[in-house]
């Protein structure tokens, strides 16, 4: 046991380190990087290489390579986007986001069969069920690993506030913040003073520091896994082809639920996307300056925690239903104060408020979402899940590639419909279930917390 949990916390802070960087840096993309779009570009691309990765490349490294080494060598993915952003142009960012989403689905893969194979191995010499010790494995990662996006959004506030240029801002400037912007396609045109370069170099030297150090404590301290525990996971991972797992998830569409969770799958990748690339800049950045992202940021992670692990707990009570019509509620009344709400400095909670509740309706549409395809395909767990990290990965690449194009009014209203979409299927597909079955199976809530923490991955 002491050898597998040391083992856990290794993984657990390798991703730590490897996400404080890149969670950091992925909030300030947008205000970074606006010039001609260049970062939500760049993260569109990411998104888009996640996906084609995603279909792949998982097992054919993992089978190559073992689990450790695709670790490793997916997190020098990471590294290379840190790199990209030291001089940032068309050139260096683009290639690096591909590398990047590359990376992105192996690192996640070779990390669920790592601590998968680590806790079927205890449980084997230990005498117990193999089901519940993954769960305390992945249990311990995710309680390490969810606070990676308040260090690196703290690190980022904390430099960039040591800035000298900070500059008032006057109140026509402030017209330009918001949703009926004037910074769309150009950088910020508000006069809200830049970073120094050095400030900037300092904060990617910090990130691209985590980043090698998440991979030297792998290469050094992760122990391989044993040639016979990595025998039989090859013959798991040589079971299904490519092609047969690529099949498996465009059949997958056959099912009338699942291309009705569709709206709702895509839903999450356009809200994160949202908040990420065009609160941080338009509302946040403009009238606060870029200092102030990283306390924003930190606001919506800590509230997407600890609603993630209340609403795991209370939605075997309430239900889901319940909690997604919480959910939708929530986040429609946000969308529509952000059309209203002119940004201004004096009302600094303001800036705060958002995010946290968008966090608390982030963490309804994880967990649920996750637990539901769980539910609903326990039988094409797989190839659903697969169609999860499509369709989610896909809303990314379509919010980020149209953000530079729109003005935040126009994305408000793209995510308002996309969300009316969602509800709207979703109550058709919990119709669909009352019809079938009247009766939800007693083994729902339990099947909930089983899928959570191992498909909770595509938060890159």
């Amino acid at each position: 046991m002491e050898r597998n949990f040391k083992n856990v916390l290794i993984i657990s802070f390798g991703f730590l380190l490897l996400f404080t960087a890149y969670g950091g840096l992925q909030s300030l993309q947008s205000s970074l990087h606006s010039e001609e779009g260049l970062g939500v570009a760049s993260l569109s691309v990411l998104y888009a290489a996640l996906i084609l990765s995603s279909m792949f490349l998982p097992p054919i490294l993992i089978k190559k390579l073992g689990c450790k080494w695709t670790i490793a060598g997916s997190m020098c993915c990471y590294i290379t986007f840190s790199l990209g952003n030291f001089s940032a142009s068309w050139y260096t960012l683009i290639p690096t986001s591909v590398i990047l989403g590359l990376g992105g689905a192996p690192l996640w893969s070779a990390k669920c069969t790592y601590l998968t194979i680590a806790g079927n191995a205890y449980a084997e010499k230990a005498k117990r069920s193999g089901k519940d010790i993954i769960n305390q494995y992945f249990g311990v990662f995710f309680l390490i690993f969810q606070s990676s996006g308040i260090w690196g959004n703290l690190i980022s506030s904390l430099i960039f506030s040591q800035a000298s240029n900070k500059v008032e801002l006057s109140e026509e400037n402030l017209e330009c913040c918001g949703a009926y912007d004037c910074t769309t396609g150009t950088s910020n045109a508000t006069g809200s003073a830049e970073p120094s370069s050095s400030l900037i170099y300092t904060l990617l030297g910090i990130y691209t520091a985590s980043g090698v150090l998440a991979v030297l404590l792998i290469v050094i301290f992760l122990d391989q896994i044993k040639s016979d525990q990595a025998e039989a996971e090859k013959e798991r991972l040589e079971a299904p082809s490519f092609w047969a797992t690529f099949l498996a998830t465009f059949q997958q569409l056959k099912d009338k639920r699942q291309c009705l969770l569709i709206p709702l799958t895509m839903y999450s990748g356009f809200e994160q996307a949202f908040l990420s690339g065009d609160y941080t800049k338009t509302y946040v950045t403009c009238a606060l300056g870029i200092h102030y992202v990283g306390y924003v940021m930190i606001c919506f992670s800590a509230v997407n925690s600890l609603c993630s692990l209340l609403f795991g707990k209370i939605s075997q009570f309430t239900g889901r239903k319940l909690l997604f019509a919480l959910a939708t509620i929530t986040n429609a009344a946000c969308i529509t104060a952000l059309l209203l709400w002119k940004p201004h400095p004096k009302q600094l909670a303001v800036f705060f408020v958002f995010p946290a509740l968008w966090g608390l309706s982030d963490a309804v549409w994880q967990t649920q979402t996750n637990g539901l395809y769980g539910t609903l395909f326990e039988k094409h767990k797989e190839a659903a899940f697969a169609n999860y990290r499509l369709w989610e990965s896909l809303g990314f690449v379509i919010a980020f590639g149209y953000s530079p194009r729109l003005q935040v009014h126009t994305k408000l209203y793209v995510l308002l419909a996309v969300l009316a979409l969602a509800a709207v299927t979703y109550g058709a597909v919990e119709h669909l279930e009352e019809r079938s079955s009247p009766r939800a199976p007693p083994a729902a809530a339990a099947e909930k917390e089983n899928v959570g923490p191992l498909t909770q991955d595509t938060h890159m």
